[in-house]
């Protein structure tokens, strides 16, 4: 009975967490649609650098503070830490309306960027309260939360439209009110229905808490995390404009492709912590990054068209040319057909198409040799990336990012049980980070090579590195311990 009664509790506290982090989550990413709408309405005149840091102050502040907030958690317990942090978020939502410059929003973006640490509180806080075989579970149902970044891209731009259709210059002051609001209520919800735990003889200074950060161990999970979660959120906000520069979508059709990529990936992380649980987090993790090595390489191909040198038509014998047209090359008496270009029918084609023709080079009563070229041969091949293939490909591997989103932090209550909060929060930092430089990488690889996909070759080969980094220390492990030890790797 007590067991069942401790599991209804354990519960409780999950379904708290995750509302908590959901909510959290749709107000970090806040920005990536207010500042856009604010830009494209001409509310602010804001330059394009400027957008950028817009976008980037949230997700950097929930990220490098994470570690503190982890190692709060760790002291005082998930109840207080997580209810001060909605409660006062809340505060620069408030005051967001109010902001008519763009320092000013810059500092109200930096102060409610602090609902992205609500991530280190939830897992310090989630894992304390599960058995070892309920971690994983527990864990990726209370990273479903991701999927509060598909609410924001998919619900916030209806709203602002629609505050927006009796006051065009401040109807959007609403939007970050509710966001606020939402806030509060959680906030408030925990305070009354939440019970602390923390940590029992937990009696460490923050040196020595801060000392297990020191293991290589810590900085490969967030080597792992930078990849699938970090990863994520900056795909979250790129794949909008790369969708509607590559194939032409709507606003809002590129919207739903994006929200169709983040949504998945957020749910099925539960999925990935029963996967973790059943066949330990180290399996799942080859499973992850082998499948990112080969998802990224498809997408890597950019839509294209290649134009080279193809069969031409030559001459078989000397003489003087005695007629020439598109069609056809005369030589005396003998006739030379020239191939003519043919236009593909489909232009959103799954495989690569390959069209040659041949073009005329010669002029009527030229003199030519045996062997010479009459017509030279063009091979133009098209490969259209279609949008589709592309669109089932983006979703695919961000379903495997949110398996390995729950994999990864299935290794921490594990490795780490008496520094969950420390650990986490900076294997959490370090993934958040992903998604402030992601995109700022990613604009740099365009401007680069001017191809859109090549924000896939950084994918793929970051995925090549983690899944190399991974394969060669369990082999190291194997190696230098005992053979029985590959066997309960994944156990402590």
């Amino acid at each position: 009975m007590t067991n069942t009664n401790s599991l209804s509790q354990s519960h409780k506290i999950l379904f708290l967490n995750t509302l908590a982090f959901t909510v959290c989550f749709a107000c970090w990413t806040l920005n990536g649609v207010l500042v856009t709408f604010l830009v494209d309405n001409g509310i602010f005149n804001w330059s394009v650098v400027q957008v950028g840091w817009l976008l980037g102050i949230p997700i950097l502040t929930g990220s490098v503070m994470r570690l503190p907030i982890g190692i709060l958690t760790d002291k005082f317990g998930g109840k207080y830490v997580f209810s001060l942090l909605l409660l006062t978020c809340s505060i620069p939502l408030f005051l967001l309306p109010f902001a008519n410059s763009f320092l000013l929003f810059a500092v109200l973006s930096f102060f409610f960027g602090m609902v992205g640490t609500s991530f280190a509180v939830g897992i310090g806080y989630t894992s304390i309260w599960y058995p070892k075989e309920w971690q994983g579970r527990a864990l990726g149902i209370f990273g479903m939360g991701n999927a509060g970044a598909a609410i924001t891209t998919f619900i916030a731009p209806s709203l602002l439209n629609h505050f927006s259709l009796e006051n065009p210059q401040n109807g959007w002051k609403i939007l970050p009110v509710i966001y606020g609001v939402s806030l509060v209520v959680i906030g408030v919800a925990f305070l009354l229905f939440a019970k602390n735990k923390k940590i029992e003889n937990n009696t460490k200074s923050i040196s020595e808490r801060l000392g297990s950060l020191k293991s290589a161990r810590v900085w490969r999970f967030g080597a792992y995390y930078f990849l699938v979660f970090g990863c994520f959120v900056a795909y979250s906000q790129w794949l909008l404009p790369n969708f509607m520069n590559v194939y032409q979508t709507s606003l809002v059709m590129g919207g739903l492709f994006a929200t169709m990529f983040s949504l998945p990936s957020g749910v099925i992380r539960a999925f990935g912590g029963y996967l973790s649980d059943k066949y330990g987090a180290r399996k799942v993790m080859y499973w992850v990054l082998i499948s990112s090595v080969v998802l990224s390489a498809l997408l890597m191909i950019p839509k294209m068209e290649i134009k080279t040198t193809g069969p031409g038509v030559m001459a078989t014998k000397k003489g003087i040319i005695t007629s020439v047209s598109k069609e056809n090359i005369k030589i005396g008496d003998t006739d030379f057909a020239v191939a003519q270009k043919k236009y593909a029918k489909s232009n959103n084609n799954i495989f690569p198409v390959k069209s040659s023709w041949q073009e005329v080079i010669v002029t009527e009563n030229q003199i030519v040799k045996k062997k010479e070229l009459l017509a030279k041969g063009v091979t133009l091949i098209k490969f259209d990336a279609n949008m589709w293939v592309f669109l089932v490909l983006v979703v695919l591997i961000g379903i495997s990012w949110g398996i390995g989103k729950a994999a990864v932090y299935k290794h921490i209550p594990e490795y780490f049980p008496n520094e969950i909060g420390v650990v986490g929060g900076m294997v959490g930092m370090i993934g958040g980070l992903g998604g402030f430089f992601g995109p700022i990488i990613f604009g740099y690889l365009l401007t680069a090579t001017g191809i859109w996909s090549s924000s896939w070759i950084f994918i793929l080969a970051f995925s090549v590195i983690c899944l190399v980094w991974m394969h060669y220390t369990i082999t190291k492990i194997r190696n230098e311990k005992q053979p029985v030890l590959s066997k309960v790797i994944d156990r402590k």
